[in-house]
């Protein structure tokens, strides 16, 4: 309820987002809908000294943060976004800590007629204990039952309501009378703006090792290009001093022209039976420690057989 006039209301909402604006560097637009006041205030316990959260129309939402971009101009950024059913979370905690705090508040609902369902329903295969006289319900929505022991048994699973699409209201009435709450409802992350940057809360799902994977694929791919242009990059001076090298060698190897990391190259090639001899003893020596385990093993086979059996 608001106390007082209307005015004062107005003038001490405009004051209080403006200190939020000047205080904190993060905000998370989020959306609202199917959240109760109950449910809000929980939220609003659960983020005590971690976020605070301000809900309020939008065009009073966007006239406060319009009369703020004088002193922030990044701030023109949330404009676009703020549009539906929306509130502002202002934190100055880590996002993804308080990403994972307000998809922790979601309550159990259940689904309306013309609701938008936000997840694929399915209603499992089980014994409903309602009698016979329902089986016509069930026909009209093409769900296979029988009769079990004088009630409807649904025979296996069946998706009854796809995600994004209305809720009818035989599909309404029979979750109802199911007793399943499929629906979880909660503030939703929409968008988060930090320190002047606005984007998507899925950015908050990409790990170091993703970062590094895209940054290597990035690097090969300048280095290919730098290569089959013959233009020179960082990226690329690694491989053009190898390819360099091996022509040198392949040079080397051609001609009487040597140099002391094309010298073992030009003596494998010479003798390579002295590369040979060297790796000989290397391979005696495992086929020695090969012999006693093989050894072993038909000595174990041997007392196996002999087990009380001959």
């Amino acid at each position: 309820m608001v106390k007082g006039d209307r005015a004062t209301w107005k003038a001490k909402y405009f004051v209080k987002i403006g200190k939020l604006l000047e205080e904190y560097p993060r905000i998370f637009i989020v959306g609202a809908d199917n959240v109760r006041s109950k449910q809000m205030q929980e939220i609003r316990v659960s983020l005590r000294g971690m976020a605070e959260v301000l809900m309020g129309k939008n065009t009073m939402m966007c006239k406060a943060i319009r009369a703020h971009i004088p002193n922030n101009p990044s701030l023109e950024k949330l404009l676009p976004h703020i549009k539906g059913n929306v509130g502002l979370v202002f934190s100055k905690e880590d996002p993804v800590a308080v990403r994972d705090k307000l998809l922790e508040n979601k309550v159990a609902a259940p689904a309306r007629a013309g609701a938008i369902a936000p997840v694929d329903v399915m209603v499992e295969a089980q014994n409903t204990g309602m009698g016979p006289e329902k089986t016509s319900f069930f026909q009209a929505l093409n769900i296979p039952t029988k009769i079990a022991k004088g009630s409807i048994e649904i025979v296996s699973n069946v998706h009854l309501i796809h995600v994004d699409t209305k809720v009818g209201a035989s599909e309404a009435t029979l979750l109802q009378m199911l007793g399943v709450k499929p629906f979880h409802y909660g503030l939703v992350v929409e968008n988060i703006y930090d320190n002047g940057s606005v984007f998507a809360p899925e950015i908050l799902d990409i790990t170091d090792e993703q970062l590094i994977g895209k940054f290597k694929s990035a690097v090969a791919n300048v280095a290919a290009v730098s290569l089959e242009i013959g233009y020179c990059t960082q990226a690329s001076v690694p491989h053009s001093l190898i390819n360099g090298f091996k022509k040198v060698l392949a040079v080397a190897v051609e001609t009487d022209i040597t140099f002391p990391l094309a010298e073992g190259i030009k003596a494998y090639i010479a003798d390579p039976s002295a590369f040979a001899a060297a790796a000989g003893p290397v391979a005696a020596a495992v086929e020695e420690t090969a012999a006693p385990a093989k050894k072993e093993e038909s000595e174990e086979e041997e007392s196996d057989d002999d087990m009380g059996f001959s």
